[in-house]
């Protein structure tokens, strides 16, 4: 073997790597174990023991902080930790409404509620659909006299053709989409989850949230559905708000030390703020001047304070940690003072409407502090406090706003709707980023009044989206025309988002709730232990086959077994990507088909044994004939993890992921690490052997007649697809919540007793015919403690309001009987999917599959340059599709498990993938056997059956090897996937019946005179 040298480095180094990413893992539990040990039980202990050390070191020598290992540690996914899964829909539809401000032709509103419909079914974006339905209805009609309105009239002539107005429209809504999203990462934060997950979904317009470990899945769906509130605030300079800020701190110190607890006053419902303030030219220059006039004893009463600080040798972030400043100031302790040290070592308040700044796990209490009638008694009415969006910079620390309330309302002094329009450019003159802003007429004069009002003293004027300060430049001066420029220490995403934020008024595209899914603590620790379960069992499994089949050699497999699952691991880890059961179901299937490329390479070296070669030559060998199947197949088997990623969505990502890197890890560790250990063996003159000496002959002299019989095997395919065309258009297909939209209870029964018909009997006069089924094999067929419940009541109402009395109706029913009687918590997973979702769901599907089956045959056809092989393969796959397709609909009444979801199209390609990667292996052997065979004399069909014998071993152990470990699965892997891991054995099993029985009987059929 060449290169040892190079593969032992990249080895070690690999590991080395891996090992120090799966550190962080281990380190972060560590630190979790302390906390639960020092908490004694007590959540909210524990929880301040974890906040307590968030910026402390704890990584051993590498003094990694706490919070540094938390964010590169292994997530888990919702269903292996439990929280909630969420997909918005931007509605474009409103967009398109409001751009041509709400105009009633009748033509323009018939052309929207056709595109709603297309929109349903169709791939095709939404202002497509829109612009194709106008013009079939009216097809001499000019769009932009709809859309070139004043507001628009900048962007959109009154000429523009149709085209034109197409294009402006798909522009608005990426903004809308854009606009959306970083509201929405705003939102987020405010419910103090770790590891959130915010993805946008560009081309559906769409966008997937997935909160790990909530706890108020109601009040997750108020706030990511509340409408955007853009608003523009005067600011008070912080020597102006200090003194109030001062007199809280006084009233609190003094009812702390009469006994009273003035945060109790109001119950504190507030999760943590946002993010905070971009750095721009509000702080620290601006507003100088008007820091300057405030009263001497404000002053002097900050300067005292500060000195005092400074004399104890505590500066505002170290008083926190001495209790007697602490009890003398309450407020202070946590808020650090907006301060600076002037020329003469003296700290001074700085200028500028920040007066403060605190930690995130603070913002809550002080917020408490805030709203207790006390304190509020002391806030003057135009006063109100606000923290910035994103914390400064490398840091958790979030900065107070000082908002002076304007008008008789006491509110903002101009709202959004003013703007219309805003982006992000390069400053012409000083050359950095900036945002311009453009207000209309009624917007541009009160804003000349206000910059006007602020510019003498440069005082800042706040940007606000849903109480959280996104800027807060000062005012250089009075701005006319209603054109504004917004620069400061911005790099281009900050200019972006904040641009979108500007826009939030403008451009009014509400996101509603189209799909979500939440999972109960209690099943995602079930679901751990299923998984952790399953491969546990799934390597003892391919272990002990492998030791039993091929002896010593075996042990050999075992071990790159481990190696590779050790390195995908790491590789996983460093790649920052979520574990989900779909992807623990990804390692165990690996661990299955990691073997692959050992038989093939066992199977080899053992023909290469039987002809009398030494076992150093016939190892040398066998590695070297079987390179060119495993690669095949394999890269095969990656493209069908392609495309899951590529198509697929939320856990079929994960799956997808797992997959394909858990091929690149299986190669490296087949082809070369199992080759060090067999060359370190054959060095150390160990006796190698291959089999044992029931397995030496299996299939050895096999000669099946596969190609003669091929007609009776067509005969069996087609009349089983055919019985399966006629069910599905006769019983179709138990469809998932997923395909078909709805509602989806997993409900927890504390009565084991409790049957399917019971709960029908209790829910369909009030919620309708519903689908009642169970949801555990294990727990006793129609007697399970879990069963799913889907219904389609008031499925069409997105609100809030609906969710809330659906659920609430269904707890009801169920408790009129003592025996069904269940509350809130024995919800333990909850799924809602709109119909319109469902149906793109299944296009998608069927789309996805179809690619997939091209994009492999067009592999096939570059490999093995004929194209009666790709025909073969495109059949075959085609065929293994339909086959479990048709089993899933004549046995959906029968089975009762055999749902159509993601889930099951996740399997469908993995299936295929697995076809493929069986159809290469037996196609690349037949390829070398014509090669070899080529005369005259050589019956192809003869040839092609000794090809097709010759691989029969590596086919049926590497079969039995995957079907062990997924009956492992299905059995052992948890209710979540069991349909999932059905799925699979089902294709697995046709998989391998047509790589024989079909593929290669297409290619004599279609390719008797090419052969020779």
């Amino acid at each position: 073997m060449q290169g040892k040298g190079v593969v032992k480095f990249f080895a070690i180094l690999l590991a080395v790597v891996c090992l120090y990413q799966l550190s962080f893992t281990w380190v972060v539990r560590k630190v979790k174990d302390d906390a639960t040990a020092f908490a004694h039980g007590n959540a909210a202990k524990e929880t301040e023991y974890l906040d307590s050390i968030e910026t402390k070191p704890v990584y051993p020598l590498l003094g990694h902080s706490y919070q540094y290992c938390l964010n590169h540690e292994l997530a888990l996914g919702l269903d292996l930790q439990g929280g909630m899964s969420v997909t918005m829909q931007v509605s474009l539809r409103d967009l398109v409404k409001a751009l041509a401000n709400n105009n009633p032709d009748v033509i323009f509103n018939q052309a929207l509620n056709k595109a709603d419909i297309d929109a349903r079914t169709s791939q095709s974006d939404y202002i497509t659909l829109f612009v194709n339905e106008y013009e079939k209805l009216n097809p001499n009609g000019k769009l932009a006299a709809l859309f070139s309105t004043k507001d628009n009239q900048e962007h959109l002539k009154y000429n523009a053709s149709n085209a034109e107005v197409e294009a402006y429209l798909k522009d608005q809504a990426d903004v809308a989409v854009k606009q959306t999203y970083t509201v929405i990462n705003t939102r987020i934060d405010q419910f103090g989850v770790t590891q959130p997950n915010v993805q946008l979904l560009k081309d559906k317009n769409q966008i997937l949230i997935e909160l790990p470990g909530i706890k108020e899945p109601d009040r997750v769906r108020r706030l990511l559905q509340a409408t955007s509130k853009l608003e523009f605030y005067k600011t008070y300079d912080n020597a102006e708000a200090y003194p109030i800020l001062s007199g809280i701190n006084t009233l609190l110190a003094a009812n702390a030390k009469n006994g009273n607890d003035t945060a109790s006053a109001k119950k504190d419902t507030t999760k943590k703020p946002a993010l905070a303030a971009l750095t721009n030219k509000a702080n620290p220059t601006a507003g100088k001047a008007n820091a300057a006039k405030n009263e001497d004893t404000a002053k002097k009463a900050a300067l005292s304070l500060l000195n005092k600080l400074k004399n104890a040798g505590k500066d505002t972030s170290g008083l926190a940690g001495n209790a007697q400043m602490r009890a003398e100031n309450p407020l202070f302790s946590l808020l650090q003072l907006s301060a600076y040290r002037d020329a003469n070592g003296q700290q001074q308040l700085a200028p500028g409407p920040i007066v403060g700044g605190a930690s995130s796990k603070d913002t809550a209490k002080i917020n408490a502090y805030f709203r207790s009638p006390a304190v509020k008694a002391t806030i003057p009415q135009n006063m109100k406090f606000l923290w910035g969006v994103k914390p400064r910079k490398d840091t958790k620390i979030f900065d107070l706003y000082a908002m002076k309330l304007s008008g008789a309302q006491n509110g903002p002094v101009l709202t959004g709707d003013v703007v219309t329009d805003a982006r992000s450019e390069v400053d012409p003159v000083k050359g950095g980023w900036q945002v311009s802003m453009t207000m209309n007429s009624q917007g541009a004069e009160k804003w000349r009044q206000v910059t006007a009002e602020a510019a003498p003293t440069h005082a800042a004027i706040a940007i606000v989206l849903d109480d959280n300060v996104y800027s807060a430049p000062g005012v250089e001066n009075e701005i006319s025309g209603g054109v504004s420029s917004i620069s400061g220490n911005f790099d281009q995403e900050d200019t972006q988002d904040l641009a979108n934020v500007l826009k939030a008024g403008r451009l009014p595209a509400p996101a509603v709730i189209v799909d979500e899914a939440t999972v109960g603590a209690s099943l995602g620790q079930q679901a751990i232990k299923d998984s952790l379960l399953s491969s546990v069992i799934g390597f003892l499994v391919v272990l002990v086959f492998m030791i039993a089949y091929y002896n010593r050699a075996g042990t050999v497999a075992v071990v790159a077994v481990l190696v590779n699952v050790f390195f995908l691991m790491g590789v996983l880890t460093g790649l920052n990507a979520v574990l989900t059961v779909p992807g623990v179901a990804g390692i165990v299937l690996t661990l299955g088909i990691a073997v692959d490329a050992n038989v093939l390479i066992y199977e080899r070296v053992r023909e290469e044994l039987a002809i009398g070669k030494s076992v150093k030559l016939a190892v040398a060998d066998g590695f070297k004939h079987a390179l060119s199947s495993i690669l095949d197949s394999n890269i095969s088997t990656f493209i069908t993890g392609l495309i899951l990623f590529t198509f697929g969505s939320g856990p079929i990502k994960g799956f997808a992921v797992v997959l394909m890197i858990g091929i690149v890890t299986s190669l490296f560790c087949s082809l070369l690490i199992s080759r060090l250990i067999f060359e370190w063996m054959v060095t150390k003159g160990w006796d190698i052997k291959f089999s044992n000496p029931w397995s030496s002959h299996t299939f050895k002299n096999a000669n099946y007649a596969f190609v003669k019989n091929r007609k009776w095997f067509y005969i069996f395919s087609s009349s089983f697809i055919a019985l399966g065309i006629v069910s599905m258009f006769t019983q179709g297909f138990n469809y998932g919540v997923d395909f078909v939209g709805g509602r989806n209870y997993i409900v927890h029964f504390e009565n084991s007793s409790v049957t399917t018909q019971d709960v029908h009997h209790m829910i369909d006069p009030v919620l309708g015919a519903s689908e009642v089924k169970t949801f555990s094999l294990l727990g006793g067929g129609q007697n399970s403690n879990e069963i799913s419940i889907t219904t389609k009541y008031k499925i069409e109402d997105n609100s809030t309001a609906a969710d809330a009395e659906v659920r609430q109706t269904l707890i009801d029913a169920l408790s009129k009987n003592p025996a069904t009687k269940i509350v809130d918590k024995n919800i333990v997973k909850y799924q809602k999917v709109k119909a319109t979702i469902a149906e793109g769901l299944k296009q998608s599907a069927f789309w996805t599959v179809l690619i997939a089956i091209i994009i492999i045959s067009s592999y096939i056809l570059i490999r093995f340059r004929k194209w009666q092989f790709s025909l073969g393969a495109m059949i075959a796959t085609a065929h293994d599709a339909l086959m479990v397709l048709s089993f899933f609909s004549i046995f959906k009444n029968v089975i009762p498990f055999l749902d159509i979801d993601q889930s099951f199209i996740a399997a469908i390609l993995t299936v295929i993938g697995y076809s493929i990667n069986d159809t290469v292996v037996v196609f690349d052997r037949i390829r070398e056997f014509l090669n070899l065979h080529h005369a005259k004399t050589d019956d192809p069909k003869e040839v092609i059956n000794h090809a097709i014998n010759k691989t029969l071993s590596r086919t049926i152990i590497t079969a039995l090897t995957v079907l062990f470990v997924l009956i492992v699965l299905f059995i052992f892997g948890g209710d979540v996937i069991r349909g999932f891991s059905f799925a699979l054995l089902v294709g697995v099993c046709f998989g391998t019946y047509s790589s024989i029985c079909i593929a290669t009987p297409v290619i004599i059929d279609f390719g008797k005179k090419d052969l020779k």
